[in-house]
């Protein structure tokens, strides 16, 4: 698979810093993408606090939310000194929230000013800008309206580009309706491909399984995971198995890991555990003990100390594994 990318989906509420670290333990290979954060949030707000990553999660990539070039500029610059790996800008997101802010997925229909956009944070940041799009929008032609955004959009200097292959209704459909309503369109995706060589197109929406990735991957250049790598993170190892050799790390390793990570947190940020355990309810996915797993984590955690309770987890699954 050289030359070919996996990620996990910027996903709002789901891909903070915490879920990136326990990611990361499962796929030394995946891009990991943040939350959208908006420009406002990094210009007026705590930057800090929205910027803030660890050093195992490399590669990552800072997903920006805005339609101001200056200020996307501004903010591109702010996640290049802190060592972010990529700028992706957010054209897809549907949400009432971000029509209001005149970003997202109406963006669609503003190539030109995507364009500027592009141009003015590859001009401010010397890492590579991405954007992350939808085939289309409410009733617009689904072939017209992607052509011209991707063609216009590349002009200005940006060469990859995350189709979600489902058009975006702004009106009419929540964002979980957006998500799984609009029926996907794979044969438009790879009809891009073909007819954009020269650029890196992602597929994104409605990836599921590892035949799912491997089938993808013939066309794309890359696979980008969504709800299904957080649901079922164990997907990620599965990935790293079949596509790079990757031997999975035990999970007495991977809590380990996480009960030193979740300490440090405590001890310099005041991170509640439960804020951090919550993404690895997933984890054990169909074994034995899995439900008393997630009792523990959701639970147990607002009370518990990291080690206390992540080894409690983990001894629910060893005890029912050893018994079965």
């Amino acid at each position: 698979m050289e030359n070919k990318t996996i990620s996990v989906a910027p996903m709002m509420d789901w891909t903070d810093r915490h879920c990136r670290f326990f990611h990361r333990l499962l796929t030394p290979h995946a891009r990991l993408y943040t939350e959208m954060v908006t420009t406002g949030a990094l210009i007026h707000g705590d930057a800090a606090r929205h910027l803030r990553f660890d050093p195992s999660e490399h590669p990552v990539a800072l997903q920006l939310g805005g339609s101001e070039p200056a200020d996307l500029a501004t903010a591109a610059k702010m996640g290049e000194a802190e060592e972010y790996d990529e700028i992706n800008l957010n054209c897809g997101c549907p949400s009432e929230r971000v029509q209001k802010g005149a970003f997202g997925a109406c963006l669609m229909r503003e190539a030109p000013l995507v364009a500027d956009c592009v141009k003015a944070m590859r001009d401010a940041a010397g890492i590579p800008v991405t954007v992350k799009c939808r085939i289309g929008v409410d009733d617009d032609n689904e072939h017209d309206r992607l052509w011209d955004f991707v063609r216009i959009v590349s002009d200005a200097g940006c060469d990859t580009f995350i189709v979600h292959a489902r058009k975006a209704w702004l009106k009419g459909l929540s964002p979980k309706e957006n998500r799984e309503v609009p029926p996907l369109n794979y044969d438009l995706a790879a009809q891009l491909k073909s007819e954009f060589p020269q650029l890196q197109i992602h597929l994104n929406g409605g990836v599921q399984t590892i035949e799912d990735v491997q089938m993808h991957l013939r066309t794309f250049d890359g696979v980008m995971l969504g709800r299904a790598a957080y649901h079922n993170p164990r997907i990620l190892q599965d990935l790293e198995k079949s596509l790079y050799g990757t031997e999975p790390m035990p999970l007495e390793q991977i809590i380990e890991h996480m009960i030193v990570y979740a300490e440090n947190q405590k001890s310099k940020w005041g991170t509640p555990l439960q804020t951090i355990t919550r993404h690895m309810v997933g984890l054990p996915g169909g074994l034995r003990g899995a439900r008393r797993w997630r009792q523990i984590l959701t639970v147990d955690s607002h009370t518990g100390t990291p080690r206390d309770v992540l080894s409690a987890a983990l001894a629910a699954i060893c005890q029912e594994t050893a018994a079965a």
